[in-house]
């Protein structure tokens, strides 16, 4: 069976979302990390065989949630933006860098995601790991096709520092109000049926 790891205090119709699915779906390979999960599921969903538990199985859901700090970082040209700055819509904020193959990966999906939720209620936030800046992340966005995602930069991973990721792709979901509603460790499919609906409930205020 797939484990959804489960505080002790979950957001309830969030925590229900993901439990319902995981449920009924078996673990046929034993144990597995967060990464190798996702990164099958990844797989699946891109051949239209993800569920929401195989997708999106490592999802942790934070207990009560809290505010997220105010990261500071800049856009491709420089200037200056803060995470508060999307305050009013739900931000699903992806740590990458062009060096980790699995981010690399997930990077599409996250640029088709953007294309079929975002505007007023919903932003993905790609921020770059990378310390060389734009100068590494723009070829590479020319490279991959990435049309949707606008370019963040954070060079002195602060990010990092500040949600305390422990590695990359780490992606933090992030309601309205600024605060933490969970986040995923690894790669995952993220414009796959699983992931649209569990935006589409944080959207509509259903967690």
């Amino acid at each position: 069976m797939a484990i959804l790891r489960r505080p002790a205090m979950p957001v309830l119709a969030l925590a229900a979302i993901l439990l319902l699915a995981a449920c009924g779906e078996q673990d046929q390979g034993g144990s597995r990390t967060a990464g190798e999960t996702t990164g099958q599921a990844a797989g699946q969903a891109a051949a239209g065989g993800g569920t929401l538990a195989e997708s999106l199985a490592p999802f942790t859901v934070t207990g009560t949630p809290q505010p997220a700090p105010d990261i500071a970082f800049t856009d491709r040209d420089g200037r200056p933006v803060t995470l508060a700055a999307f305050r009013g819509k739900v931000v699903l904020l992806n740590l990458w860098a062009v060096w980790c193959p699995p981010c690399v990966k997930e990077m599409p999906s996250l640029d088709r995601l953007q294309a079929a939720l975002g505007g007023d209620d919903f932003q993905v936030v790609a921020l770059s790991q990378d310390r060389g800046g734009a100068a590494q992340v723009l070829p590479f966005y020319e490279k991959a096709g990435i049309a949707h995602l606008p370019v963040y930069l954070d060079p002195q991973t602060a990010a990092m520092a500040a949600l305390k990721a422990r590695g990359l792709p780490t992606t933090y979901l992030i309601d309205r109000e600024g605060r933490l509603l969970g986040r995923l460790e690894g790669e995952a499919a993220w414009d796959a049926p699983a992931a649209l609906d569990l935006i589409r409930h944080v959207i509509a205020g259903r967690y």
